[in-house]
């Protein structure tokens, strides 16, 4: 099977699951009034989503090495689909939490493994362009969320939105139940559970870049979840006008994504990363200083993504080469830092746009995203030459 095509397949999944990642959000106080709840017990379903999203991409990663990634993402999307049309159905909150954990649960698994699975077929000198092009069509579906979730909920209701969703994945599921049946998928029946955690965190080549990870997911989608009550606030946008906005993220993703194989290929590894949380930095200065013109606000969003892509294809890249055997496990790991720095960055930056404004968080994220292209550039080693879990049997 062509390249192109497995990236489609698995991009798309990538795209329904980071999409219902973000569905909640503006159908938070819709679900509320419908169920008569206050809004902070409905945004219990924000919590009950993210926390078995972030611990179970730990559990998916091991088992896709036993089993086969292929095999553990057509079983994720499968459950993931079905918990995505019983949310459309829930007849109460607590229903809906269960739900939505379940959702949660089952999404983990289809980013982290599909990264795994490409870096299995695709050849080194391929492999960033691949894995770039793989996240911008993913991150392009969570751009897409709020626009998605704000429009079906304007037109229909927030039922609607969670069967827009289902049927989203369901089509997903169907590609990989057919064509993606041809994708080769290797299974290592020896994998454990934690043996390759520990030997990954035992290592210092991989231990620094995966702080590396986590402080790019504290700054950079510290910096996009908020990106959106930025826009509300600055230009009270409703949500299809944000959503078109937060749309120009993703696709400078894709096409940071197509470049970035070349681009690192021409100018070194180190320069990607580097560039890659400058421009990231860059965008958070525009927002501090120019983020209430329009064009400046679309170009902040625009390099943001495209760093985001440059940076973060380059150490995923990286990471492939940490263990041949278990980049199930090295690719969760990858994942889970990513979205716990998000969590955290996302958590102190609530608190700080509370007591400061929007203003304060772009610059710290800004001065943030230098001083860790800095720290990058000086701790990251970009050429691995040995496997990290075999050297260390």
């Amino acid at each position: 099977m062509k390249t192109k095509t497995i990236i489609l397949i698995l991009g798309f999944a990538g795209f329904t699951v980071l999409a219902d990642n973000w569905v909640v959000s503006p159908i938070l106080p819709a679900i509320s009034a419908y169920f008569d709840e206050d809004i902070s017990t409905a945004g219990l379903l924000i919590t009950a989503y993210m926390i078995p999203f972030g611990l179970f991409q730990l559990v998916f990663g091991p088992l896709a090495d036993r089993f086969g990634k292929r095999q553990v993402i057509n079983f994720a999307m499968l459950f993931f689909s079905i918990s995505a049309v019983l949310c459309s159905f829930a007849g109460s909150t607590t229903q809906l939490l269960i739900f939505r954990a379940l959702t949660g649960i089952f999404a983990a698994s289809v980013v982290p493994v599909s990264l795994a699975l490409i870096g299995d077929l695709v050849p080194l000198s391929q492999r960033q362009s691949a894995i770039g092009s793989f996240m911008g069509i993913s991150f392009l579906g969570q751009s897409f969320s709020m626009t998605i979730g704000g429009t079906v909920a304007y037109f229909l209701n927030w039922r609607g939105v969670f069967a827009i969703y289902a049927l989203l994945a369901v089509i997903s599921t169907f590609m990989l139940f057919t064509t993606g049946r041809q994708i080769p998928s290797a299974k290592n029946p020896n994998s454990k559970l934690l043996a390759p955690y520990v030997k990954l965190l035992s290592s210092s080549i991989s231990i620094r870049t995966y702080l590396v990870i986590l402080f790019e997911g504290i700054f950079i989608i510290g910096t996009f979840s908020y990106l959106g009550a930025y826009i509300s606030k600055a230009y009270q946008f409703n949500y299809l006008y944000i959503g078109l906005i937060m749309t120009a993220f993703g696709l400078a993703a894709i096409t940071g994504g197509r470049l970035s194989g070349r681009m690192a290929a021409k100018w070194g590894r180190k320069t990607m990363l580097t560039l890659g949380l400058l421009l990231a930095a860059a965008a958070d200065i525009l927002f501090h200083t120019v983020g209430g013109v329009l064009p400046t606000l679309v170009l902040g969003v625009t390099l943001l993504g495209f760093g985001f892509t440059l940076a973060h294809s380059t150490l995923i890249t990286m990471a492939t080469e940490f263990a041949a055997q278990s980049r199930g496990a090295a690719m969760s790991l990858v994942a889970f830092c990513l979205m716990g720095g998000g969590g955290i960055g996302t958590a102190i930056g609530g608190r700080i746009i509370q007591n400061n404004g929007f203003s304060v968080i772009f610059e710290l994220h800004a001065v943030g995203l230098a001083i860790l292209a800095v720290t990058a550039l000086l701790i990251v080693q970009t050429g691995i030459t040995t496997d990290i879990i075999s050297e260390s049997k």
